[in-house]
């Protein structure tokens, strides 16, 4: 499989246009990090900085970080202090009060080494509030992609490139990664999608319709069909079939 077709890339303004949901049902994280002014906090996965903004409005000094150039330079365009670089290569220490993290989290397959590099950026009983993809999180959307994977020759596991664990997987992660767990769970959250089943699986899973060259278009489609009877209504509303993970821990 070249590069190309398993690298996921990221665009401002389809993100804008397809995924800004995101940041809008993030009011049950916010809440769990409670920011104060003058906080120094940490944006993991800050993308376009529409999360990020708002922690600046509540007076605490936020530094973000993403991977993505082209999310970024929105983020910058907002006036945020915000730097290039993905969690797993950090290097801060001792740096912030907290770190806050928002559907990111699940991109990350390597959970330990981000974790052990999240702790070590924070001080002695810094607080990690995260929220992201749990078990069970699309599940139907994946298992859609499995079977057009399946049916005409492609790769099914680029179909689910994400880390989704359960509530104590993660929690032993944690403890293992120098932390102590305040509070944890499962949040399923169906969520409509504005611009519908193709407009969700051209942001999120598009390297995985690369892999079908000229036919990537008839595969979606596919997709697309199958998933309608159990996650369109018959106005033709979609919604996906979101479970979150939420956490709280503290730096030990």
């Amino acid at each position: 499989m070249s590069s190309l077709a398993e690298k996921q890339i990221w665009s401002a303004d389809t993100y804008e246009r397809n995924a800004r949901f995101v940041a809008d049902l993030a009011g049950d994280v916010l809440a769990w990090l409670s920011p104060q002014p003058g906080e120094r906090i940490l944006d993991v996965g800050c993308g376009d900085g529409a999360l990020t903004a708002r922690l600046a409005d509540l007076g605490a000094n936020v530094v973000g970080i993403d991977a993505s150039e082209s999310l970024l330079e929105a983020a910058r365009a907002r006036g945020l202090d915000v730097v290039r670089q993905d969690v797993l290569a950090m290097d801060y220490s001792g740096s912030f009060d907290a770190i806050f993290s928002n559907a990111v989290l699940h991109w990350v397959t390597e959970p330990a080494r981000a974790i052990a590099n999240m702790r070590r950026a924070l001080t002695p009983n810094g607080r990690l509030v995260a929220e992201f993809g749990g078990h069970g999180n699309v599940a139907a959307i994946v298992t859609a992609m499995r079977a057009a994977a399946h049916r005409h020759g492609g790769d099914a596991d680029l179909a689910a490139p994400w880390f989704y664990p359960t509530p104590e997987e993660y929690s032993g992660l944690l403890r293992d990664g120098g932390f102590k767990v305040r509070r944890i769970g499962l949040y399923p959250r169906p969520t409509a999608l504005p611009t519908g089943m193709q407009g969700w699986l051209e942001t999120f899973r598009a390297p995985f319709f690369r892999q079908f060259g000229d036919q990537a278009d008839a595969v979606k489609a596919e997709v697309v069909a199958l998933l309608k009877p159990s996650l369109c209504d018959k106005a033709g509303n979609w919604t996906a079939d979101y479970v979150r993970l939420r956490v709280e821990a503290v730096a030990v």
